[in-house]
């Protein structure tokens, strides 16, 4: 089981972290740190406040990963920073992403968020409707409100981050799967430091006895290791090479 202690593990470099998410370092930092254009300034995403750390800890991966999946359904950064604000200020949780149940608490679970008034958060109204006792145990979208088409981006997005984390019984995410769930490579912050593994083994060093002229099976053997997983693990590895 995973502990919150763990979501303060720092594991990646920036650069380590973008590639892993598939993300353009800048990018990444931006998200972290914020960012000054002009007489404008941006605050962080994922972090409080700005650290100018380049060391990137478990649960600022996980918020990452998040993060790039909704703005890959082109929801708004700023709708975005507005959003995590207001469950921070409702749950006392720095990182609800990655550590908290807002993202699954209920079927019916909807934040409702005006967004014409963002400019005091703290004001921004927040209703919660559903069936406390089930509630509390179900594990369905979360869903922002305004209107159908951001409930469905909110839904999308909130459905393809929970295909690839595994959150333990408190509701703190111990692994992600950067293939999805259905393959065995993971990124596990309790094991070889939280790089891409099947079964403990790094996928990069399945990958470099392939390219020393090991078949798969003999690598399965080698490491004990369902050769399914060896195939897994060349797929990650191809993937990230391209």
């Amino acid at each position: 089981m995973a502990s919150i202690s763990v979501l303060d593990r720092e594991l990646y470099a920036i650069p380590e972290a973008a590639r892993l998410l598939d993300l353009p370092a800048r990018k990444l930092r931006r998200w972290l740190d914020g960012f000054t254009i002009g007489a404008k300034t941006y605050l962080p995403v994922i972090r409080l406040e700005p650290t100018g750390s380049e060391s990137v800890t478990w649960a600022e991966f996980v918020e990452a990963g998040f993060l790039r999946e909704y703005r890959a359904e082109k929801v708004s950064l700023q709708h975005l920073r507005s959003i995590i604000e207001v469950i921070r200020q409702e749950t006392g949780v720095p990182y609800p992403l990655a550590q908290y149940r807002p993202l699954i608490a209920s079927r019916e679970l909807v934040m409702r968020l005006d967004f014409s008034d963002l400019d005091g958060v703290s004001n921004a109204p927040l209703a919660v409707h559903g069936d406390s006792d089930l509630d509390r145990e179900s594990k369905a979208p979360l869903a922002v409100h305004r209107g159908p088409s951001w409930q469905l981006l909110w839904g999308q997005a909130v459905e393809l981050f929970l295909r690839k984390v595994d959150f333990d019984a408190e509701g703190i995410a111990e692994r992600v799967h950067p293939l999805g769930k259905e393959s065995p490579v993971a990124l596990d912050p309790r094991l070889v430091f939280g790089v891409p593994q099947v079964g403990g083994i790094r996928t990069e060093t399945i990958a470099e006895a392939y390219l020393s002229g090991e078949t798969p099976d003999q690598i399965a053997v080698s490491y004990a290791i369902p050769v399914e997983h060896v195939h897994a693990a060349l797929r990650w590895e191809l993937q990230a090479a391209a």
